[in-house]
């Protein structure tokens, strides 16, 4: 029934694949705000509600006045083509 979400990997391997997230951090600790770990982590768990996540990085660039935030998720490839498969049968 759940084939689609976890395929057919053993519970080890799946766990081992949760735990090789890894949270990028920048280098230059000028650039990071005191509450970025925090922000990250968060971003990490609700993304992996819907999908899995290889890495997450959240840098703060500077342009002109403005300030932003970039934040770049990679996923799981695996994941991603479960998700698009069962997409595609609710069609």
């Amino acid at each position: 029934m759940f084939d689609w979400l976890f395929g057919k990997k053993e519970s080890a391997s799946i766990a081992k694949d949760r735990l090789t997230i890894a949270i990028m951090s920048d280098r230059d600790s000028m650039n990071e705000l005191p509450f970025m770990n925090e922000m990250k982590a968060e971003i990490v768990e609700v993304v992996k509600k819907y999908v899995g996540v290889r890495a997450v990085d959240i840098k703060k660039e500077v342009h002109g006045e403005l300030e932003a935030l970039s934040i770049d998720v990679e996923l799981d490839s695996g994941e991603v083509e479960n998700y698009k498969k069962l997409k595609q049968t609710k069609k």
